[in-house]
């Protein structure tokens, strides 16, 4: 009982300090991108399920669209997480071994990060952990049926519309009953059935959704896995795979962890414990290690296979830990060093504190200069559109520098339903979420009473092109480089009118070049 408050207290004031920081950073590419989903929610996404949407939607309806309101759930959902290793580790094991796979846990850089920025993995992995433990309950009252058969699809399901990686966790179960003689009737027992029935359910809004959208998530799946081009293999692809896992999770607590992993295996087909960590783990990591034959996959992808991998090492050390005074030792070290590591990856700042210049791309620069950046663009625009007399549309030259803007613009000044406050140039692609949003290259159906645009070329479209005629400013990063033809050719004219630069210690951290596009005509046929 005492360890079990100890571990609420730690959670809380961890939570409380997380919760203290959120405001203190701008937002990720990724967190602004999701939160124009947000505000423009949908039953599935171009590359996602509608999970991360629904849950900025309900904390920005609360704390409003501003960094705290975006990423509020990201430690709650940390704690959530943390709460649930702590209670299926202390069933499994016994309490002294939940704390500390919580506290490895909370040092570990790859989790601290994601208990500070709101993206999808925080979701994915609070879902693939309580479905593993009430997963593990309902085998546990094996052959007696219990309501934690159907809650496991629905968790299961629930992870899906979050990360459609958690759908591997049905792999993960069918393993488990089909390895473990004693739970191979399972499959002649309805709680298998209903689990699926419940998972199916989920299945149905991005289902629908790409149905009606060209089934556009798998074909960015497979570009995202980069096999548009064949399969092919590269070890050097692998090697670089598995390296970044000792950056993102620490050396030495990635190297307990592997060390116990594969020292495990010769117990798989001995122990019930250890046959069901193993199969939760490895067939997401299996599966992005054959994608990274190819092409490397990025260290957070397969994070889902170090939820039964961690308890999993911590059964292999834990005997051994009790007997070892160098082991505890170790860990401690270990802990520590995780802990140093989670603190820079969050504010690089502390290198500098110490007397290191950080030379190269500081990694927390993509939370950095977004805010003030868009202050000067929107000063910009406000002084060009009072020379010019009119409204212009903004235009970025990607979806990140476009959710971004989007985001910190004061006056959105969106163009109707729907639209976002910042376009990407035309395309025909289907190229990410903004392909789905009104664009200023669509046409509009000519009701009753509206003129067309004067100057309005010939097309094949029909209806009308309000943005015919307008100007917009063009975003481009960069210190150099050319307006792209898919806006030389669709304006009359383009011009540079300024340059925005954001400096950080003397060195630059955002340069944008802006230009004044005239006369829109669309592209031409």
């Amino acid at each position: 009982m005492r360890i079990t408050r100890t571990v609420w207290l730690f959670i809380i004031a961890l939570t409380a300090i997380r919760l203290s920081l959120l405001a203190t950073a701008d937002l990720s590419f990724d967190e602004a991108h999701y939160w124009m989903w947000s505000e423009r929610l949908a039953p599935a996404y171009f590359s996602k399920g509608p999970g991360i949407a629904f849950a900025m939607r309900a904390s920005t309806a609360i704390f409003g669209a501003n960094e705290f309101g975006v990423r509020f759930f990201s430690p709650l959902l940390a704690a959530g997480t943390s709460l649930l290793l702590f209670y299926f580790a202390r069933r499994l094991f016994n309490a002294t071994a939940g704390l500390w796979a919580v506290i490895a846990l909370n040092a570990t850089p790859i989790f601290n990060v994601g208990a500070f920025l709101m993206t999808i993995d925080a979701l994915s992995i609070f879902f693939w952990l309580a479905a593993m433990f009430t997963f593990w309950l309902a085998v546990e009252k094996s052959p007696r049926f219990s309501l934690y058969w159907p809650l496991t699809g629905l968790l299961i399901g629930l992870g899906f519309l979050s990360k459609y990686t958690n759908a591997l966790e049905l792999i993960s179960i069918l393993l488990v009953l089909a390895l473990a003689p004693r739970l191979r009737q399972e499959f002649k027992r309805p709680g298998l059935y209903l689990l699926l029935g419940m998972f199916a359910l989920c299945m149905v809004p991005p289902v629908m959704w790409n149905a009606q959208h060209a089934w556009i998530t798998l074909v960015h799946l497979r570009s995202r896995g980069s096999l548009e081009r064949g399969f092919g293999f590269h070890s050097g692809e692998a090697l670089s795979f598995l390296g970044q896992h000792f950056i993102v999770y620490s050396p030495l607590l990635f190297l307990a962890l592997a060390w116990g992993i594969i020292a495990s295996w010769r117990r798989v087909n001995q122990q019930f414990k250890v046959l069901f960590l193993m199969w939760f783990g490895l067939p997401v990591f299996l599966f992005y290690l054959l994608l990274s034959l190819n092409k490397a996959a990025a260290p957070n992808w397969d994070g889902l296979a170090f939820l039964g991998f961690g308890l999993l090492a911590l059964y292999f050390w834990w005997e051994r830990l009790e007997t070892s005074v160098a082991l505890r030792s170790g860990a401690i070290v270990a802990i520590l060093v995780g802990l140093t590591m989670s603190m820079i990856a969050l504010d690089t700042d502390l290198l500098r504190a110490v007397g290191y210049n950080l030379e190269r791309t500081d990694p927390s620069d993509r939370m950095r200069g977004w805010k003030s950046a868009t202050s000067a663009l929107e000063k910009m625009r406000n002084d060009l559109e009072a020379k010019l007399g009119e409204k212009l549309f903004l235009i970025a030259d990607a979806r990140d520098r476009a959710s971004e803007i989007s985001f910190y613009l004061r006056d959105k000044q969106l163009e109707g339903p729907g639209h976002p406050p910042v376009y990407i140039p035309e395309s025909q692609d289907m190229v990410n979420q903004f392909s789905f949003w009104p664009r200023y290259d669509e046409f509009i159906e000519l009701k009753p009473g509206m003129q067309r645009p004067e100057g309005e070329v010939y097309t094949e479209e029909n209806g009308i092109n309000p943005f015919v005629g307008r100007d917009a400013l063009f975003v481009k990063a960069g210190e150099k480089g050319h307006v792209p033809h898919n806006i030389r050719a669709a304006f009359q004219s383009t011009e540079p009118v300024g340059t925005i630069e954001v400096l950080r210690y003397g060195k630059p951290l955002r340069v944008w070049q802006v230009f004044l596009c005239r006369n829109y005509r669309t592209l031409p046929l």
